[in-house]
């Protein structure tokens, strides 16, 4: 048996990028930055970050674009996969990708909004909204609705 799995937890290094495939399905791709700590032999901590390089298609690119920017934390799973091509000067080259099949977006600053790069940590746990202020929450028609997430 053979597995092909993926799972990483990050902050996104550029905005995504959203494009339409020829046949209109929707594509997006970002970078995403991961952070290793240890500490080697003599006890000094050391941090080393890994970059990585993620595709998703259709309903799921959408979301990514609308949800995700610079800074934003979000866990992907997914499969690696590399593609190679003939570059303009001839030479050829390849590419080793993650293709997300799924996504779990990170926390929310104070403000409702996804972090853009910085945030700052608070003391206080934030207050969970009352059930009435859940039912009022009226979402613009062009904009996708929490409920309608598939994960």
């Amino acid at each position: 048996m053979n597995l092909n799995k993926v799972f990483l937890i990050g902050n996104l290094t550029r905005d995504p990028e959203l494009r339409t495939m020829p046949n209109g399905n929707a594509v997006v791709n970002f970078g995403l930055a991961t952070n290793r700590i240890w500490k080697d032999k003599t006890g000094a901590q050391q941090k080393q970050a890994e970059f990585h390089n993620i595709v998703m298609f259709g309903r799921l690119a959408e979301i990514a674009k609308q949800y995700l920017q610079k800074g934003s934390m979000v866990m992907v799973e997914g499969r690696l996969q590399t593609r190679s091509w003939e570059g303009q000067d001839g030479q050829k080259k390849q590419r080793t990708e993650i293709v997300a099949e799924g996504m779990q977006l990170g926390p929310r600053n104070s403000g409702g909004q996804r972090p853009s790069g910085q945030t700052t940590p608070s003391s206080q746990p934030e207050a969970a909204p009352a059930a009435e202020e859940l039912a009022t929450v009226e979402y613009p028609e062009d904009e996708i609705k929490p409920e309608e997430i598939p994960f």
